[in-house]
């Protein structure tokens, strides 16, 4: 009994010192030590990877704004915060509906205004009588936050709320101390009083206050908060987990990085490495090898793409008849989802208190026309992630007589992002031909071509970061779309 003990624990020490250690992975953000050269970035970059909720987020796809409140009734965009409550009176108001569109369109997640520059309070908050409880909907006992926090859970719809910094109604506004509690007590509600909440969207809007200064946030305190009472929560634009792509036009990067260089606006102690780098949300270059260079730090901060499907962000009469096609809805799809971005689209409620017919109807539409597209591959889809290494290429047999222009590749981003350039051939006629190249695929990469009857397809991933992990490729038909 004694030898074979022995034997048993020898065995084990043996297999302890011959497995191979698993590489260090780097999540959300990893520091360079000082002196680090190029390829010693390169590596530790290659294994920089999301938080799980950043994960959880960038899977969703598809996220649905929605703009409503004291603007939807005064025609404005941006309100004075002098409006009455008793403007604010939608007729029809049904959050169901709402929920029920998004659903039909393969939107994940909506994220309310619960409220806008304004101060005009879409919950019967106890900071403000600017709010619900002061106007005449539902006499005064309304509560729009809840009414879609009922209706997101009965139809498993992901919940968020925007909470915007400026507030042109509150008088301690640019009385900086002040107005941050007030601020904070404001947030703090919306985060205890109707449980789980997916996102928190805030943006830098700020102002100067009736006192003429300009309000300085404490953003430290504020995402304290949000980790404090919503752990499991993703923080966008001014929060540290998801970054504004740098329009509101529907249009990522053609090289977008979520393994980033520049630092959340909230890192207030990052602004100047920021500028020293010279980067900025708009900038077109946030990642590659030569900021990398000088880089002392990176972030895993990827990117969201907000646009509306109307002219405005509030719904406004006069622009029914301007809502977005359906081609340029797909088009957006293409340049935001299909661009290691996730799409935030704002659908705004008519002043019934309702998805417009006509939005309704688009939207549908749209989510149609994706859901058709992506239903079948025409070559069959990986057994098992791709390892591939720079240069390394891989062939796909292509279903006889099929019609294809749309490639979709993923990276197992859980692995981090670590493709720099690909090429893509088929093979027809008898030769093989270039279709297309591209540079970063990330968590989803879709490309488009002319309609092609090859019998072979051939990925060459040219440049990576250590070894990539390409976890999906797939090959589609999309229909023209009528005009």
């Amino acid at each position: 009994m004694r030898s074979r003990l022995t034997a048993t624990i020898m065995a084990l020490a043996l297999l302890s010192c011959t497995t191979t250690p698993q590489p260090t992975l780097y999540t959300k953000h990893v520091v360079f030590p000082e002196g680090a050269t190029l390829n010693e970035k390169v590596d530790m970059i290659s294994r920089l990877v999301p938080s799980e909720g950043q994960l959880r987020w960038q899977q969703l796809e598809l996220s649905a704004f929605i703009h409503f409140g004291m603007n939807t009734f005064t025609g404005s965009e941006w309100g004075s915060g002098k409006d009455s409550p008793e403007l604010f009176n939608p007729t029809e108001l049904d959050c169901e509906q709402w929920v029920r569109t998004l659903k039909e369109g393969g939107f994940k997640l909506v994220i309310l205004t619960a409220k806008h520059h304004d101060g005009f309070c879409l919950w019967p908050t106890a900071t403000t009588d600017y709010s619900v409880k002061q106007s005449p909907w539902r006499e005064g006992k309304g509560d729009v936050v809840r009414e879609l926090r009922d209706a997101c859970l009965k139809y498993d719809m992901k919940f968020g709320v925007y909470l915007s910094p400026w507030d042109r109604n509150a008088k301690s506004y640019g009385d900086s101390p002040a107005y941050n509690k007030l601020y904070i007590a404001q947030l703090t509600e919306l985060l205890t009083h109707y449980g789980h909440i997916d996102e928190v969207w805030f943006d830098g809007a700020c102002g100067e206050g009736e006192n003429g200064r300009k309000q300085e946030y404490e953003w430290s305190a504020i995402l304290r908060c949000v980790e404090e009472h919503q752990p499991n929560a993703v923080t966008a634009i001014m929060g540290d987990d998801i970054r504004w792509v740098g329009n509101e036009g529907g249009v990522g990067r053609e090289t977008e990085w979520s393994a980033t260089m520049i630092a959340p606006g909230s890192y207030v102690d990052k602004v100047a490495e920021n500028r020293r780098l010279g980067l900025e949300e708009m900038s077109k270059d946030l990642g590659s090898r030569e900021l990398l260079e000088e880089a002392k730090e990176a972030y895993w901060y990827p990117s969201e793409v907000d646009v509306s499907i109307r002219p405005g962000w509030f719904y406004h009469s006069e622009e029914d008849g301007k809502v977005r096609s359906i081609e340029n809805l797909v088009e957006i799809y293409y340049r935001s989802v299909g661009s290691n971005s996730v799409l935030l689209l704002n659908i705004p409620p008519d002043k019934r208190g309702l998805i417009h017919e006509i939005d309704a109807a688009r939207i549908k539409e749209f989510g149609t026309y994706i859901k058709q597209t992506f239903a079948k591959s025409y070559i069959a889809n990986l057994n098992k992630t791709w390892r591939a290494t720079a240069g390394e290429s891989r062939e796909f047999k292509i279903k006889k007589g099929a019609t294809v222009n749309t490639l979709l590749l993923q990276e197992d981003i859980a692995e981090g992002q670590r493709v720099e350039s690909f090429m893509v051939e088929c093979f027809e006629g008898g030769e093989w031909r270039e279709l297309c190249t591209g540079t970063t695929i990330g968590y989803k990469r879709l490309l488009r071509f002319d309609d092609c009857h090859a019998e072979r397809l051939r990925i060459t991933i040219t440049q990576t970061r250590a070894t990539a992990n390409i976890k999906s490729v797939g090959l589609y038909y999309a229909e023209p779309i009528a005009k």
